[in-house]
C-alpha cells in the first residue's frame, strides 16, 4: 500500500464526527467496541475469533450481498377448449332469436362481393377450371345454397343462407326462419353467383372451411364443382 494512502487511512476521526458516531477516541475502547459491533452487524454469520483477526489485520472487504434471483416461472400456454367443453358452452349453437333470415341478408350481400372479387369478376370468358380451383378453397358463409340431390328426399329443394359450416354439415337459415342442418355426404348443392350456377358435391367438402383453404386439391378429369 502506498505510504500516503496508509497515512490517510490511519488518520484520527475529527472530534465532531467522533461525537456523532459515539466514539471518544480512536485509540480508546469505545472505538474498538464500535468497530466490533459494526463488523458483527455486517457479518452476523462470522465467528467472534474471525472478527478479532480482521481487526488485527486491519483489512476488511465488505461484499455486496446480491439477492438470489427467483427462477422464472415457465409461461403456461393457454389451452383451447376441447370439443366436449365447446358443446357444453353451446358455442356453435345459434340462439332461436337469431334464427332470422333477414338478419343474414347483409352477410349474403358481403359474400357476393367477396366471391366476385375472388374470381376476378366472374367474366364469361373466365377459365372454368381456374374458377373451380378458387371455389374449392372459398368461404361459403353467406352463400345461398339449394339442395338439388340427396339420399334423403326430405332435404331436396331446401334453400337458405349458409350461416355455419362444420366438418360434416352445412347449417342454413331458410326464408321461413328455420334452421336446417344438412349433411354434406351424399348431398349435392347448387350456388347461384350472378349469372353463374355451380354445384357443390358435399362429399368433397368434408373439411372445415379453414382446412379447405389450405388443402391442395388434385386436378382431375371431372369437375367436382
Amino acid at each position: 500500500m502506498d505510504r500516503t494512502k496508509q497515512t490517510v487511512l490511519e488518520a484520527r476521526i475529527p472530534s465532531k464526527q467522533s461525537q456523532i458516531l459515539g466514539v471518544q477516541s480512536q485509540d480508546g475502547t469505545a472505538a474498538d467496541a464500535f468497530t466490533k459491533a459494526f463488523l458483527k452487524n455486517s457479518f452476523p454469520q462470522m465467528k467472534k475469533q474471525n472478527i478479532e483477526e480482521m481487526i488485527v489485520q486491519k483489512a476488511v472487504v465488505l461484499e455486496y450481498n446480491t439477492p438470489k434471483k427467483k427462477k422464472k416461472e415457465k409461461m403456461r400456454k393457454a389451452k383451447g377448449l376441447n370439443a366436449k367443453e365447446r358443446r357444453q358452452l353451446k358455442i356453435f349453437q345459434i340462439k332461436p332469436e337469431h334464427q332470422k333470415y333477414k338478419l343474414f341478408l347483409p352477410l349474403h350481400k358481403l359474400w357476393k362481393t367477396y366471391i366476385v372479387d375472388l374470381c376476378n369478376g366472374l367474366k364469361p370468358e373466365s377459365n372454368p377450371q381456374t374458377i373451380q380451383q378458387k371455389l374449392l378453397k372459398a368461404d361459403f358463409h353467406g352463400a345461398v345454397l339449394t339442395v338439388v340431390r340427396s339420399k334423403c328426399p326430405s332435404y331436396v329443394g331446401l334453400t337458405g343462407i349458409l350461416v355455419q359450416e362444420l366438418k360434416h354439415t352445412f347449417k342454413i337459415i331458410t326464408k321461413e326462419d328455420k334452421l336446417k342442418v344438412i349433411p354434406k355426404r351424399n348431398s349435392v348443392f347448387s350456388v347461384e353467383i350472378g349469372a353463374f350456377v355451380t354445384h357443390i358435391y358435399g362429399s368433397k367438402f368434408e373439411l372445415r372451411s379453414s382446412e379447405r383453404s389450405a388443402k391442395k386439391f388434385k386436378v382431375k378429369g371431372t369437375i367436382d364443382l
